[in-house]
């Protein structure tokens, strides 16, 4: 795992210089603590750096082809490697090196930006052609490992794992994008390609870009979307085709030249990870766990029963110091706001394993593929009023919804009621509603509020996916990357700490998709096909006992320890969110919260976010 970045030009004068790159590179050290490496020449300057994982010894970058003809930067892991690597020798390749990197470069003189399509991994890589004057990046296919890059107006380009690193060139300070401001306050991120900053972007999961004498070009290289619901699937078949593939994603994820661990929070999806790992390893799983002093966030009795049964060497964090006070160095580590209180606990377990080795697998990406989360199912009641005309729901509870004040109890169900598809699920996991942006927005920053999710419409207006399935895919392609990989990614390169993700092998992916509901979810209970796996595992009370989040006590926290921190910082007449937000409006939240008649934590942590980040980089 590594942190890339660098610029490209078609000359000397308008790349950005060596010195420059480096103090680029030493932004995001956190991301490759183990060494630095550049490359130079008159078009482009070349930053890498390393977290070494793969080929301790001949792998570092940025890594030249043995003809010098092809230069790369990569920051990721490519576990089908050695598969790629023993079929390029077959053909005539000679390779000086042992590292995953290598095979990108010889990979590339074969099959071009095309090379993408052959690539099993989490990646972000940049490779320069120099006799063709070409520039090629391109990132995996579900957002694992991030990308960001800025055009400039001379036709030069720049590009870093993380966005900090292109806020460094003097003069080059970007603007704040009010629109990408508006999606934060929808969704509770950024979702790409927009950032933050205007004229700064993100590449996409799933796409690649190439820069060619100042042109750009970024296209779509896979779609989870290729493969369709076989409703004729039997179980035993899903289950076979499930356990084959999964574990068949945690062989090529255990592979390392340093020790291999795991989170474990004794939940489904965990478990099964470190029960499969378990299997294939010689000696004992590192597996780890946090403990917090409130029960119902507290999953560590549950990991340890867990650990037990499968031998691992297990670690339980007991976190007495976990508090606001960290905040700051996050919002300073994320770039961009982001409204997830789980990056709480994220940053103390990715924290505690990074001290103890340099990888470690998750979880992550079960419940957007077997359907793991309450939000994919609806009550009786709300089937029944989505059965009314929508002619008639939109002004009847719609209108209601806008007439009633915000600390009463339903109204963003009234309002959610009152739209179908992309809209209500939009309501139903957002951030803030259509009603209360256009309350909370000051009118001189938007003209107006989006009124409509158009960024979620892929699924839900396609007649081949039911109500379900346009869920799940919707998570699949906005939730998943810009919310939970995101989460992972900047708070294990923080702790310099590699993570995995096996269940979202494009292979299980495809697979997933494939899977009729039924197998998913069954008497309203979600992930079917992965509690029957696990059940050749684990005993039964282990399996089926309620879901329980990755979260900390806010709600309580902004009524007792922090409400007057909350208050001072979100309130205050020098409040930097007063040039963006409806001071009245803000106010009103708080007091809603305070009352206990509603709760609005989620919502006040957005705002304290974006608060601290308006003070890191709009000061």
């Amino acid at each position: 795992m590594c942190g890339i970045c660098g610029s490209c030009s078609t000359d000397k004068g308008t790349r950005l210089s060596e010195q420059t790159v480096r103090e680029m590179a030493d932004s995001i050290a956190h991301r490759g603590p183990d060494g630095d490496g550049f490359f130079v020449d008159d078009n482009v300057v070349l930053g890498h750096r390393r977290l070494s994982i793969i080929d301790l010894h001949t792998g570092d970058q940025p890594m030249s082809s043995s003809d010098g003809s092809i230069i790369v930067v990569f920051n990721g892991e490519i576990y089908n490697y050695k598969e790629i690597r023993a079929q390029l020798i077959e053909r005539g390749h000679v390779f000086q090196t042992q590292s995953d990197t290598e095979v990108l470069i010889h990979l590339y003189k074969e099959k071009g930006t095309d090379l993408v399509d052959d690539l099993n991994g989490m990646f972000a890589f940049a490779i320069w052609d120099p006799a063709r004057k070409i520039f090629f990046a391109a990132r995996d296919r579900m957002g694992e490992k991030p990308f960001y890059y800025q055009p400039a107006a001379d036709g030069s380009i720049h590009f870093s794992s993380e966005l900090k690193a292109l806020l460094k060139p003097k003069g080059r300070t970007p603007e704040l994008s009010t629109s990408a401001l508006q999606d934060y306050l929808s969704y509770g991120y950024v979702p790409a390609p927009a950032t933050i900053f205007s004229g700064i972007f993100k590449l996409a999961a799933a796409h690649r870009l190439i820069w060619n004498n100042g042109n750009i070009t970024v296209e779509r290289y896979w779609s989870p979307d290729a493969s369709q619901v076989d409703t004729s699937m039997s179980e035993p078949d899903a289950l076979a085709e499930l356990t084959s593939l999964l574990e068949d994603s945690v062989r090529l994820r255990l592979r390392s030249d340093v020790p291999v661990g795991a989170f474990l929070s004794g939940g489904i999806d965990s478990s099964l990870i470190v029960g499969l790992a378990s299997k294939l390893l010689d000696s004992p799983l590192q597996t780890f766990v946090i403990g917090f002093d409130e029960e119902r966030f507290d999953e560590s009795k549950h990991a340890a029963k867990v650990a037990n049964i499968f031998g691992t060497d297990h670690h339980e964090i007991t976190v007495s110091d976990m508090s606001l006070d960290i905040l700051p160095q996050l919002v300073r580590q994320f770039d961009e706001p982001f409204a997830d209180p789980s990056s709480l606990p994220t940053y103390y377990v990715t924290r505690a394993a990074g001290d103890a080795l340099k990888v470690c697998l998750s979880g992550d990406g079960a419940d957007e593929l077997f359907g793991g989360y309450t939000r994919y199912f609806s009550s009786r009641f709300e089937t029944a009023m989505r059965n009314v005309p929508l002619s008639i729901r939109r002004p009847l509870l719609g209108g209601l919804a806008n007439t009633l004040p915000m600390s009463i109890p339903g109204v963003g169900f009234l309002e959610r009621l009152s739209k179908d598809g992309a809209d209500h699920y939009q309501q139903k996991v957002g951030l803030f509603g259509a009603t209360e942006r256009r309350a909370m927005i000051r009118p001189e920053q938007f003209a107006s509020a989006n009124e409509e999710s158009t960024r979620w419409r892929r699924y839900f207006t396609d007649v081949r996916y039911s109500d379900q399935e346009a869920r799940l895919r919707t998570d699949q392609e906005t939730y998943l990357p810009e919310d939970i990989l995101v989460k992972v990614d900047r708070n294990a390169m923080l702790n310099s700490l590699e993570v995995r993700v096996p269940f979202i092998d494009h292979r299980l992916v495809d697979f997933a998709n494939t899977v009729p509901m039924h197998h998913k979810n069954r008497n309203g209970q979600g992930k079917y096909l992965l509690r029957q796996l696990l059940g050749e595992l684990l005993p039964e009370n282990l399996i089926n006992r309620p879901k329980q989040g990755f979260s900390v006590p806010i709600s309580d926290w902004f009524r007792t320890d922090y409400s007057a921190q909350l208050k001072e910082q979100l309130l205050a007449p020098d409040a930097r969110i007063r040039a963006y937000l409806q001071n009245d409006y803000v106010q009103k939240l708080y007091e809603t919260h305070q009352s206990g008649r509603r709760d609005r934590s989620h919502q006040l942590w957005a705002l304290l976010w974006l608060e601290i980040w308006l003070a890191e980089y709009c000061a």
